[in-house]
């Protein structure tokens, strides 16, 4: 599941040097955080959030087919 985070996120920046994505995991739930440079957080979140979403929906799918509950957090350079 991170692969296809990182693949999607790499996709829509300007700068996928700068992508990092951690994956850990939980008894009950796997948490992906995904860090871009503060120029391209507006690019992975989009308005109103809609692009973040799909991702979410995209990883919770996949993880579902593996019966595993994902969640993904999206953080800026400075927060990670």
């Amino acid at each position: 599941m991170k692969e296809l985070v990182e693949y999607i996120v790499k996709a829509l920046v300007d700068k996928p040097e700068e992508v990092n994505v951690q994956e850990t995991l939980g008894e009950t739930v796997t948490i992906i955080e995904v860090s871009v440079s503060s120029d391209d957080v507006g690019k992975v979140i989009g308005k109103e959030g809609r692009i973040a979403n799909a991702i979410r929906t995209v990883a919770k799918a996949a993880g579902a087919k593996q019966k595993k509950r994902v969640s993904v957090e999206i953080l800026t350079k400075e927060q990670a």
